[in-house]
């Protein structure tokens, strides 16, 4: 009996060493593991020192205590030399790509553009002495990718006659030349290298117009979060020409727009607004509905039926699960579920976020084919009570609700010849239920630029763009939602050491 209290002392000790480590990183002191771990530890701890007080007093005496010690800083000695050797393979080390991501490969979109090249693309990078080891091994890498770029480091100190043909101000600059057309880049990164690439191989832009005139946000508001600057450099990057259309003042949609984007008006278009939109859709027109908050539509729900998409009066919800804080109200869900047949999300695998977002659903239609793209969990609905949402801060499904997956996205071509336009081609339109997803506050946040562009790209019939662009590091990690990292936290930072940990001293103690 008194081995089996001795026993107990030492599983005592663990339960409140891993209650405690629990409850540091929680601040929870009635979650349920740390609760119980550091109840159960101290009846434990307490037990077995009324019943073996006295030999534990007595045990520090003994050989196999100081054997113990001896023991235990062998043990800090390891781990110490552990953190040593990470320090020294962090200052000194050799990386492999191994990242889900391929944040240190060139994008997709590089890759493709690269494939592309019908002649030699020189780049002259101009750096101090002639060395920039990153940028040295970022052209290196499109070098691999495609036998036509042709890569040279120069020392300005030593070719003063190329610095000003190139004209080239400052170090860190490549000059980019593809046939007769040439920039100058002095921030070398992929993504600006690429985009640089982009414009020297479009021979034509292409011309983009945001509707305004109804309270649209800005597109050279660069510091608001709600403005669209953000979106406007990401379409410039891809070679467009963006500019505003105040459609109110002109007879018609100028023809030479490859595509005309309402962003979430706040005021209703005029008759005269909705029947230029309808006239050039059905010559062929490119429209890309980004939709206001719900229940405001500003005359764009009559409109988008046209072409086969229902929009819902509501906001879709989600259930978010928050690390230590259980369910909570998600009105920015996350998607990951996307039409894999259509060519904007086709090879699409990651993450976007739509916030304040409403339903838009493909609905019949026989001169229109419509078709979803994106979808929200299963654990989402589609809210009508919008009033109890922002004024109580509760939602919960109802019988008038609609349960997801719900679809916030959605496409739509019609051929000309079924409108009754006898000339070949076709119209195109996507809506998606929110305008705040493009905005300069989230659209850099997970994947949405990609979609955004991809969108604008099949729009205007440039699916080779479609692609995923350049990543930062920030994209090498694991986006995982609030169960799944309190599963893991749980999972291997306490309860799988905890386990070893208890059935090590098993062993040890049957053993002994």
């Amino acid at each position: 009996m008194t081995k089996l209290w001795q026993f107990a002392g030492l599983v005592g000790v663990v339960f409140l060493v891993f209650g405690g480590v629990a409850f540091i990183f929680t601040e929870n002191l009635f979650d349920p593991y740390v609760l119980t771990h550091l109840l159960l530890g101290s009846v434990l701890v307490i037990a077995y020192l009324v019943t073996q007080g006295k030999n534990f007093i007595a045990s520090f005496g003994r050989r196999s205590t100081k054997y113990g010690v001896s023991a235990a800083v062998y043990t800090v000695v390891f781990i110490a030399v552990l953190v040593v050797s990470n320090i020294f393979s962090t200052l000194y080390h050799q990386r492999w790509d191994l990242t889900e991501s391929r944040v240190y490969s060139l994008s997709p979109q590089t890759v493709k553009l690269l494939g592309g090249l019908k002649q030699d693309l020189v780049v002259h990078g101009f750096f101090e002495k002639g060395e920039n080891p990153k940028a040295s091994d970022l052209m290196k890498s499109y070098a691999y990718a495609s036998p036509h770029v042709k890569f040279t480091a120069v020392d300005p100190d030593r070719h003063p006659e190329l610095v000003k043909q190139y004209k080239i101000t400052n170090l860190n600059t490549l000059h980019i030349n593809y046939g007769n057309e040439s920039t100058n880049i002095t921030d070398p990164t992929e993504e600006n290298v690429t985009n640089a690439i982009i414009k020297l191989t479009k021979a034509t832009k292409k011309n983009v117009l945001f509707l305004t005139g109804h309270g649209e946000p800005k597109l050279d508001d660069k510091e608001g979060p709600q403005g669209y600057a953000a979106a406007k450099a990401a379409l410039e990057n891809e070679n467009y020409q963006v500019k505003e259309i105040l459609l109110a003042t002109q007879e018609k949609v100028p023809e030479d727009t490859s595509l005309l984007i309402v962003a979430a008006p706040e005021k209703a278009l005029d008759g005269h607004e909705i029947e230029a939109i309808t006239a050039y859709l059905k010559n062929g027109g490119r429209l890309f509905v980004l939709l206001p908050q719900a229940p405001e539509d500003a005359g764009l729900k009559g409109l988008l039926k046209n072409w086969g998409m229902e929009v819902g009066d509501d906001v879709v919800v989600d259930q978010q699960i928050r690390l230590f804080q259980g369910p909570t109200l998600g009105v920015e869900p996350i998607a990951d579920t996307y039409n894999t047949a259509h060519p904007i999300t086709r090879d699409f695998k990651e993450r976007t976020i739509f916030p304040l977002v409403r339903s838009v659903e493909p609905v019949k239609n026989d001169n229109v084919d419509s078709t979803w793209l994106v979808r929200t969990s299963e654990t989402s609905w589609a809210e009508k009570d919008i009033n109890g949402i922002f004024k109580q801060g509760r939602a919960s499904l109802g019988p008038d609700d609609k349960k997801g997956p719900i679809p916030i996205a959605i496409a739509a071509t019609a051929q000309l010849k079924k409108l009754g336009v006898e000339k070949p081609g076709d119209t195109k339109v996507v809506a998606v239920g929110t305008a705040a997803f493009g905005n300069n506050r989230y659209i850099n946040i997970f994947f949405n630029r990609d979609f955004f562009l991809n969108a604008a790209n099949w729009l205007v019939g440039q699916e080779e763009m479609i692609s995923i662009r350049s990543r930062s590091i920030r994209a090498s990690r694991v986006q995982l939602t609030d169960r799944e990292s309190a599963a893991i936290f749980y999972v291997s930072f306490l309860i799988l050491p905890e386990i070893l940990l208890l059935i090590g001293l098993a062993v040890w103690w049957r053993r002994r």
